[in-house]
């Protein structure tokens, strides 16, 4: 595992954030580092995005950003460029994995089946998202997964909220899960940020209160 990675784990959960202004970007990193998440990923789904990884890389060097729904190697470019110290993706695309990889970037590709992590594994990769992850069998799957492969570990993301994501984090194949519920764009959008530093206050009370 890498130390990214290792950073990651420690944390246990990363903010999965969609930004419709970049101006959003400082403020929302601000309210993560205050409420004891300081990570984040943000996604490519918007046009903002890149922009708001260079501002909360500028305004928080000590934070992890990484980049999310990155799908071609000139995202990945620009993510890395704008400050971006890993790669996600929804799946596994071999030429942008392999792209990330090449550059020295952590590259973390969506998997949700035995054929897909084999593909994946032909990359020495021994973390892999796990997409979408409660749509697709949730914490059963992943341990069903889990069996035949030793030493992989997952980042589950897609429909983990505060009401489930305990168990998640109990399963020490787990590396750390993704989730939006605390940071939802309707929040940022309306600039509640006192509220989204409450719930990643919560949320990160909820890791600590599972893995010490």
């Amino acid at each position: 595992m890498t130390d990214m990675m290792k950073k990651l784990q420690g944390i246990g959960i990363v903010p999965v954030v969609v930004l419709e202004s970049a101006e959003d970007a400082v403020p929302l990193a601000e309210r993560l580092m205050a409420g004891g998440l300081p990570c984040a990923e943000v996604t490519f789904r918007t046009a903002a995005a890149e922009e708001s990884i260079r501002r909360m890389a500028k305004a928080f060097p000590e934070m992890i950003i990484g980049a999310g729904t990155v799908l071609t190697t000139e995202q990945a470019d620009r993510a890395i460029d704008a400050g971006a110290t890993f790669i996600v993706s929804p799946g596994f695309n071999p030429k942008v994995t392999e792209h990330v990889l090449k550059k020295g970037v952590p590259m973390t590709p969506g998997v949700c089946t035995p054929t897909e992590i084999e593909a994946a594994l032909q990359f020495d990769l021994d973390v892999l998202k796990f997409f979408p992850a409660e749509p697709a069998g949730g914490l059963k799957m992943i341990k069903a997964l889990a069996a035949p492969y030793v030493g992989l570990h997952f980042m589950p993301t897609g429909g983990i909220n505060a009401a489930n994501v305990r168990d998640y984090l109990a399963y020490d194949r787990i590396v750390a899960c993704g989730g939006s519920w605390m940071v939802s764009g309707k929040l940022v959008k309306e600039g509640r940020f006192d509220e989204i530093e409450k719930l990643v206050r919560e949320a990160a009370g909820i890791v600590k209160e599972i893995r010490g």
